[in-house]
């Protein structure tokens, strides 16, 4: 009994709890032709309609909204039809199963290949870059993704267009519902294609249509493919157009056309991304570096002071996008766009480091000889001070361009013009340095200009006038939060100090005219004499002045308050004491009063003053 049980259970063919192998096999053939069957079934319904047709756009699709649940099944189908495949390849090498099963699959990848170019034309609108973006952020900010209905988890959702407003509230605009579905779509396409092995079909179609959208929106946004020798030889007033335009169209391109594209590329292709990066380098990657190497052209341009701006707006542009540029382009594959993007960046910055050298030495260059005709403002003032005012509105990126180069020059600034000799490394005193430097270098040029005029009051008088402007200047632009209110403090100071000397220097004389003692006893004669040595010194100093020009209105009055309190009071005790005394009218030739209006009518520029005041025959006023 032993024997017989141990053979008996020994034996295989007889063992009750193992299937046949034969079984097994039958089992799995069974169900492996089942899905070859199911696929025949819906793969060539779908194929019989337009089959023949040319025209991908005429098909009618199988992604439509009334057939969305066919196209769940078709996809499975194609899925099913890949496990059948694997299977006689690996059983049945031979089998006819096999050869129905691959033709299916030909045919299901041709119909796919269509219904991927149709969804990508006829959904142009709504796959655009900013409706793309749109719909990322929309996604984004809702916590949730733009779920394919193919998923999953999306159970019936395919049935019906409602679904992803059913998921996602009103919130969703028809724009954002249409672009949803059809990068869906899109994806579902393209995941199958590939795990069937025809991913090179589908991306070769993507790359034509979505290649020809971004070079037709780079064209629209007046992007032009121009050569160094093109930007070269082009007037100067034609390229501020063209850099005008560039500086538009780089935010568009980047933030909403390139960004875009790489969200719709990362979406469809995120099956491989090796598949979606090849897709993004070739789609934009021509159009990027056309886009960035005109910065770098136009910095290869004759670099004067009057380029400047245009330049550091060049600059900006690029500098401002750059975070959204290294990380859209952030593939090996984009790595020349990037590199283009720091090499404009490197060329412009050079160019404004080469306009800042130009620009200090056309100020220390200054050689004019011929003094400011009344002295007032000189141009060389007005011009490098708005030109220093517009720069600091650009103090951001100027701190990046000059950041690490050194001042043209070995002369540290002086202690008592801009306040420590201790200046601090870094960009946030680098650019107040420059821009202090730059002003002191005018204002060197400005104390040898007022040495051309040969009365020292009017010397002091034009310096004052000069530094009240730059002052100004600098309070009144974005120069205040550089330079410091301890700066504009000082400097005040000194433009009230150079007041004071062109008071001392121009009515000295005047006032030593007027007797010190006015207690002491005078003649008639002796009153006289004083009388007319004050006429003659008054008369003397106004006419001489009364072409000179203090713009500043609030300086013009400070001066001439200041002088009118020393003079009139002086002359006034002297006219009390001694008006009396004078026989002959026509020696006193002013009242008190006469002085104050005289010198109401200075610094306007015209030689009698700003009214028709002029000298009588007897020296008073005539009116």
């Amino acid at each position: 009994m032993r024997t017989m049980f141990f053979k008996q259970s020994g034996s295989p063919s007889s063992s009750p709890m193992r299937s046949p192998p034969q079984q097994r096999h039958t089992f799995s053939a069974n169900l492996m032709d089942e899905n070859i069957e199911n696929a025949y079934s819906i793969i060539t319904k779908w194929d019989s309609h337009d089959s023949s047709s040319a025209d991908y756009c005429s098909l009618t699709s199988l992604f439509a909204a009334e057939n969305r649940q066919e196209a769940k099944q078709y996809l499975n189908s194609v899925k099913a039809l890949q496990a059948a495949m694997q299977y006689y390849i690996t059983e049945k090498p031979g089998s006819d199963k096999l050869v129905k099963a691959q033709t299916l699959m030909q045919i299901a990848m041709k119909r796919l290949e269509k219904e991927f170019y149709q969804i990508l034309k006829s959904n142009r609108d709504y796959l655009d870059a900013e409706s793309v973006s749109s719909t990322h952020s929309s996604r984004v900010s809702r916590s949730s993704g733009a779920a394919s209905v193919f998923s999953e988890d999306s159970g019936d959702e395919s049935e019906n267009d409602g679904s992803l407003s059913s998921r996602f509230g009103d919130s969703v605009t028809e724009v954002e519902r249409v672009s949803m579905a059809a990068m869906a779509d899109l994806k579902a396409i393209a995941d199958c294609m590939i795990a069937s092995g025809y991913g090179k079909e589908c991306v070769k179609i993507y790359k034509i249509v979505r290649k020809s959208i971004v070079d037709e929106s780079l064209y629209h946004l007046r992007v032009e493919s121009l050569s160094v020798a093109q930007v070269l030889k082009m007037d100067w007033d034609l390229l501020e157009i063209k850099i005008k335009s560039w500086i538009n169209a780089v935010k568009v391109a980047v933030k909403t056309l390139f960004y875009g594209e790489r969200i719709l590329c990362d979406h469809v292709f995120s099956a491989s991304s090796t598949i979606a990066e090849n897709c993004f380098s070739d789609i934009t990657k021509e159009g990027a570096l056309s886009l960035f190497v005109f910065p770098e052209n136009v910095a290869k341009c004759k670099k004067t002071p009057d380029k400047m701006f245009k330049i550091l707006d060049l600059y900006e542009a690029i500098a401002d996008q750059w975070p959204e540029i290294e990380s859209i382009f952030n593939f090996e594959s984009t790595s020349a766009v990037r590199s283009q993007a720091v090499n404009s960046l490197i060329g412009l910055g050079e160019a404004v480091r080469t306009m800042l050298t130009e620009f200090e030495a056309a100020i220390s260059k200054d050689n004019s000889k011929t003094p400011l005709p009344g002295g007032g403002v000189h141009p060389l003032t007005r011009y490098v001070m708005n030109y220093i005012s517009f720069l600091a509105d650009y103090s951001g990126v100027l701190s990046d361009i000059v950041a690490d180069w050194p001042l043209t020059t070995q002369t540290s600034l002086p202690e008592s013009y801009f306040g420590s000799p201790e200046i601090e490394d870094g960009a946030s005193t680098t650019i107040p340095v420059r821009f202090a430097w730059l002003i002191l270098v005018l204002l060197c040029k400005l104390d040898g200009k007022a040495m051309l005029y040969k009365d020292v009051a009017q010397s002091y008088l034009f310096l004052s006038t000069n530094l009240q402007y730059v002052v100004s200047k600098v309070r009144t632009s974005s120069l205040r939060f550089l330079m410091g209110d301890d700066w504009i403090e000082k400097h005040e100071t000194k433009v009230r100090q150079y007041a004071q000397n062109y008071e001392r220097m121009g009515w000295s004389k005047v006032l030593a005219s007027l007797p010190e003692d006015l207690t002491a006893a005078m003649t008639v004669n002796q009153a006289a004499e004083l009388f007319n040595r004050f006429n003659s010194a008054f008369e003397e100093s106004y006419m001489k002045q009364s072409g000179w020009v203090v713009p500043d209105g609030k300086l013009r009055d400070e001066i001439k308050l200041s002088v009118a309190k020393k003079l009139v009071p002086a002359y006034r005790n002297f006219y009390e004491n001694f008006r009396p005394v004078v026989r002959n009218p026509g020696t006193v030739r002013y009242t008190p009063d006469d002085l104050g209006n005289y010198l109401s009518d200075l610094f306007f520029g015209n030689s009698s003053g700003s009214s028709s005041t002029s000298f009588s025959s007897h020296g008073g006023k005539s009116r």
